[in-house]
C-alpha cells in the first residue's frame, strides 16, 4: 500500500484519493500514537490494515458528509495539526484559503494560537499546498517525474 507521508516526509499529507470522492489522511509509518488521536479528535476515522509490523494506519473524512463538509472539516484540522507542530501538505483540490483562514481566525479568537503556543518548530504559515505527489507527467515510454533518458546524438562521418 502507498504511503504518501512516508514517501514524501510529511507527518500529514491530505489528498482525494485517486478514482474516488475519498479524502485521505497519510500518516508516516510508525507515527505517534497522539497524534492519530489528534486526527480523530479533529472528526477524521481510523482506519487500519494488519500487515504485521508496521501496522498500516490512515484516516479519511468520514463518508457520511457531503463533499462541501468533508473540505471544510480538511480545512479546519490544518491549523490544528500544525499548532501541535506536525509537517502537513494538503492537495490544492481539497485546500480552500478561506476556511483555513477562518480556522486560524478561531484559534486565535480562543487564544490558542500564539507565537508561544505554535512553538518554533512549525506555525500555521508552514503550511505547504501541493499535489501529494509531485510528479511530471512525463511522454510515452518515461516514468513519471523523471526527465526523459538522453539519447547519443547522431554524428555524421564526412
Amino acid at each position: 500500500m502507498a504511503n504518501l507521508a512516508d514517501e514524501y516526509g510529511t507527518d500529514v499529507e491530505i489528498y482525494i484519493k485517486a478514482l474516488t470522492t475519498t479524502i485521505h489522511a497519510d500518516t508516516p509509518t510508525g507515527a505517534p500514537a497522539g497524534l492519530h488521536d489528534l486526527l480523530e479528535q479533529l472528526g477524521l476515522e481510523r482506519h487500519e490494515y494488519p500487515t504485521g509490523e508496521p501496522l498500516y494506519i490512515w484516516h479519511t473524512l468520514p463518508d457520511h458528509l457531503g463533499t462541501d463538509e468533508q473540505k471544510r472539516l480538511a480545512n479546519r484540522a490544518i491549523p490544528a495539526l500544525l499548532l501541535a507542530g506536525y509537517t502537513v501538505n494538503c492537495d490544492p483540490e481539497v485546500f480552500d484559503e478561506a476556511l483555513y483562514q477562518q480556522s486560524v481566525h478561531r484559534l486565535r479568537a480562543r487564544g490558542s494560537l500564539c507565537p508561544a503556543a505554535a512553538g518554533a518548530r512549525q506555525s500555521p504559515l508552514a503550511l505547504r499546498t501541493g499535489p501529494p505527489h509531485p510528479v511530471s507527467p512525463g511522454r510515452p515510454g518515461t516514468t513519471p517525474g523523471r526527465p526523459p533518458p538522453r539519447r547519443p546524438i547522431p554524428r555524421r562521418n564526412p
